[in-house]
């Protein structure tokens, strides 16, 4: 069966439900930020066995409500619990491009959500990160820096080259104020500011990936026009992983989506999860193109 039909027949099966928590949160610079816990409606402070937990940073431009909402049901039906946080950068909240404060404050999470929900009580040996875009760049630069955290991560067309990235945003719809942006959250462009580029580039980290032993999912799609020449970016990375280190436990999933749209609760997140051991097992895994 595959993972897809597997869920329509359990949900079909279950009355699924998910409530959802907002906690407070500072960040790295002090700023007071919310993030937006994902729980089965029966978990709470009377019924709260220890359950696994998932790390979901948002896409750029995204805020963390839109991006609680791709995840449905899923958590009831996993019995797992999602983090949303809204996140901060150097600068911004919304386009935090993997500022290494904003990775520290992901890697903070399981913390600030047990301070925040006292009664909840996290499997420490099944933390996850899961992201799409920016979201996916961030977790993949959270499995560089705080590898001993994460039991499986995944990420979705996510960019991994900041510096081809702020290039690329000239073609885009509001290239040049996306521009903008990044040089005011980095701190200038890549040709005067190289250092800073890489280090919230997940090429720049392809060793530490390489060598951090947490099974890693990396999806993209030969049809993305947001993350243009995503061979060059995703593809790039997932070949440098296997270049550095063969046995490295990571997997590519090509197809040929818009971007991220495969990353909703009735789309292809549950063959992700589904991976991860957190929707049971499959019988027919996704396909993985080498």
């Amino acid at each position: 069966m595959s993972a897809i039909a597997w869920l329509a027949t359990l949900l079909s099966l279950t009355a699924a439900h998910v409530r959802v928590w907002t906690i407070g949160y500072r960040a790295h610079d002090g700023v007071e930020r919310a993030a937006y816990v994902e729980l089965p409606a029966w978990y709470g402070p009377h019924d709260h066995p220890p359950i696994p937990l998932v790390i979901s940073p948002h896409g750029r431009g995204v805020d963390a409500r839109a991006n609680a909402r791709i995840w449905g049901d899923l958590p009831a039906v996993g019995r797992f619990a999602v983090v949303n946080p809204e996140g901060q950068g150097r600068r911004l909240e919304l386009y935090s491009w993997g500022d290494p404060g904003q990775i520290d404050d992901l890697a903070r999470m399981p913390r600030i959500v047990e301070h925040a929900l006292p009664w909840l009580r996290i499997d420490r040996r099944r933390i996850y990160a899961v992201g799409g875009s920016m979201g996916g760049q961030e977790v993949l630069l959270l499995v560089a820096r705080h590898p001993h955290l994460l039991a499986g991560a995944v990420s979705f067309d996510a960019p991994i080259n900041l510096a081809v990235r702020y290039r690329d945003f000239a073609g885009l719809r509001f290239g040049s104020r996306l521009q903008a942006l990044a040089r005011f959250e980095i701190g200038g462009t890549p040709s005067s500011d190289p250092g800073a580029y890489a280090a919230r580039s997940p090429l720049d980290v392809a060793g530490q990936i390489a060598d951090s032993g947490v099974p890693l999912q990396i999806w993209w799609s030969t049809r993305d026009r947001v993350v243009v020449d995503q061979r060059d970016q995703s593809g790039a990375l997932y070949r440098d992983i296997l270049a550095l280190n063969p046995d490295a436990p990571v997997v590519q999933v090509v197809g040929e989506w818009r971007h991220t749209a495969e990353m909703r609760w009735n789309r292809r997140l549950p063959a992700a999860l589904l991976r991860l051991g957190l929707l049971g097992h499959s019988e027919t895994p996704p396909r993985a193109v080498t």
